[in-house]
């Protein structure tokens, strides 16, 4: 019986901390302050429910765009900008919805 007991309380426990890794996606907020046009606000809670996250997060981790995609391209990898716009703007003219003018993202 204790045995049993045991396993049930590692089950629950595993099962209680995959839950919390799998709810965990990310801030509903992301402000991107690196364009000299102005900031940008994206409202990822939003994305979230519109499209899978494999659709920015092409590689399969959940991290920043800008911790693989830098100043300038390497040949390997579009730089933060340009996989940003390619990626964003691509997707909502593709859907023929969202903003896809400069100043529709960019604010000073």
């Amino acid at each position: 019986m204790k045995k049993l007991l045991v396993l049930l309380a590692i089950v629950a426990f595993v099962c209680t901390a995959f839950t919390a890794i799998a709810a965990d996606k990310g801030p509903a907020v992301i402000k991107m302050d690196k364009a000299k046009t102005g900031v940008v606000t994206f409202d990822h809670a939003k994305h979230q429910t519109a499209s899978d996250c494999a659709a920015c997060h092409h590689t399969g981790t959940y991290e920043a765009c800008d911790s693989c995609h830098g100043a300038k391209d390497d040949g390997a990898k579009l730089k933060y900008k340009s996989a940003i716009h390619n990626n964003c703007k691509g997707c909502h003219k593709e859907m023929k919805k969202g903003p896809t003018k400069c100043k529709e993202c960019h604010v000073k």
